[in-house]
């Protein structure tokens, strides 16, 4: 199993790493685009093929029935690809001229058979800019994913590789990258947490749709039913919603109740009236273009009014509103929300806590995400803590200092191993549950009550509960340490003598001598 996932990261790097030469001088921000249309019109066009072929043998429940009826597709749950616009035709000219032009018709024709991608996919191609002869290349390159495999296979293949590309594009915009992705082991490690088997998923600020397809993993690998959970969520940009709406539709996600507006979800939330079973965001940190003014009196705020110049707790008080009676939510923000006294900030802190709305604190580590260095924190509050099948926590927080886990994926960016996602998730888990093995661990976490609360009034920084790490005892005795350590120290002092001489010798060879 590990082999295959290796066999497959190997794969999507040395095709990412052949599609970046293909971009030339193009902006990645604009790039992404282009690359990622092809990867979904691959994925549909396969699809369509596989059904393709077994309408056009007609056996079965096909028998009678024509290949190229729109309605035999719609029934299966298939995007149909007119014959314009199938891979086969595209590829085939892909070395033409037109070539532009011909793959933006593509994408028309196709949302135009198929409401459901109206708006959705980019027709970029027949640009000026875009260097035919590259697209042309590219074309290629994306022909060779998943070559003459089943359409499963297919659909998993290119979709691994859609998310791949996602997370390099990322890295590659930087700080404007972060505003459509969050790294991969962020957000598995608090899809592990709230485990989101059934109900409603809700993400207000959902980029291009990583908590929707790692949750509908968490289902998957835990033998659940996909169609047990139902997703909802909203994107105030429009090129990230389109990405989203591709990348839930090469998992096969519904994504109809994914919704866009430029006002966003504080101006004009979409799902009004959901009671989200889980949320899980990762929302802007420390925004302070979020409208607040015009919104001193809404409903949402019941736990105090958020300040105009920063919408954390606005965020926050926006989910706590969607939240089911027996619903938990998991969100990202900057460490300042734990700490903050600023208008109102403290109070709203101090209100979440006394209304036993705060289940967990999670310190994350610094370098996990793409467009910031801000210290970060994961929050986790839900409304089951009276008990429903896990114990009672009331009165109680979990704090998980997590800010030393982790490792160095590149030169610039930090990950969660499964492992380090086990240990913390794991953790929260045995606290949570009914007769848990859960202990408080030095400098990693601490189960604290409202008293301690209290004493540091509301401030849940994890690093006041859980004290600083017990220092493991090597077995050696301190006089012995102490003695290593003096002659250690003679040793270096003898040697910065001699360095000193030195310099002073080959300073006096060249007539220079030291005052």
């Amino acid at each position: 199993m590990a082999n295959n996932n290796n066999k497959t990261e190997a794969f999507e790097k040395t095709l990412f790493k052949a599609a970046d030469k293909l971009r030339k001088n193009m902006d990645a921000a604009e790039y992404k685009h282009i690359v990622l249309g092809l990867i979904f019109l691959k994925y549909i066009s396969d699809s369509f093929e596989a059904l393709y072929e077994k309408i056009k043998e007609g056996k079965g429940d096909f028998e009678g029935a024509d290949p190229e009826d729109p309605d035999e597709y719609r029934a299966e749950n298939v995007f149909f690809v007119p014959q314009a616009a199938r891979w086969s035709y595209l590829h085939s000219r892909a070395k033409l001229p037109s070539i532009g032009k011909d793959v933006d018709d593509a994408m028309e024709a196709i949302e135009k058979e198929n409401q459901t991608l109206k708006g959705i996919l980019p027709q970029v191609y027949a640009r000026p800019n875009l260097d035919k002869a590259a697209l042309g290349g590219l074309i290629d390159l994306v022909g060779n994913i998943a070559l003459g495999t089943e359409a499963a296979k297919a659909k998993d293949l290119l979709g691994r590789v859609y998310e791949y590309f996602l997370g390099e594009f990322a890295n590659a915009e930087g700080k404007k990258g972060g505003q459509f992705y969050t790294p991969k082991s962020i957000v598995r490690l608090m899809v592990e947490m709230i485990e989101p088997f059934k109900g409603r998923v809700y993400d207000p600020c959902c980029g291009s749709g990583g908590m929707f397809i790692m949750s509908e993993r968490f289902v998957e690998n835990h033998q659940g039913k996909v169609d047990d959970i139902s997703i909802f969520g909203q994107e105030s940009n429009q090129t990230t919603y389109r990405l989203c709406r591709m990348n839930l539709a090469i998992r096969g996600i519904d994504g109809s109740q994914v919704k866009w507006n430029t006002e966003g979800s504080f101006l004009n939330d979409v799902h009004k009236d959901l009671k989200s079973d889980f949320i899980l965001a990762n929302p802007p940190f420390n925004d302070s273009d979020w409208s607040g003014q015009l919104l001193q009196s809404d409903p949402r705020w019941k736990y105090g009014v958020p300040q105009a110049a920063n919408a954390n707790f606005a965020w926050l008080q926006h989910m706590i509103y969607h939240l089911s009676p027996k619903g938990i939510m998991a969100c990202v923000l900057a460490n300042g929300s734990l700490s903050s006294q600023t208008n109102n900030e403290g109070e709203i802190r101090k209100s979440l806590v006394e209304n036993d709305l705060v289940d967990c604190i999670v310190a994350l580590p610094k370098q996990l995400f793409y467009n910031t260095g801000i210290p970060a924190c994961l929050w986790f509050l839900s409304r089951k803590r009276a008990g429903n099948g896990d114990r009672k926590r009331s009165s109680e927080i979990l704090f998980i200092d997590a800010s030393e886990e982790g490792f160095m994926e590149d030169r610039t960016h930090r990950a969660f191993s499964d492992d380090d996602i086990a240990k913390i998730a794991g953790t929260y888990h045995e606290w949570r549950k009914q007769g848990g093995k859960y202990e408080d661990v030095r400098g990693f976490c601490k189960s604290a009550d409202i008293e301690e609360i209290t004493k540091h009034n509301f401030v849940l920084m994890p690093g006041r509960y859980v004290g600083i790490k017990d220092e493991e005892d090597d077995g050696i005795p301190f006089e012995d340490k102490m003695a290593g350590y003096l002659s250690e120290l003679s040793i270096q002092m003898a040697e910065e003598k001699r360095l000193d001489e030195e310099i002073k010798k080959q300073l006096g060879n060249i007539g220079l001598k030291l005052k």
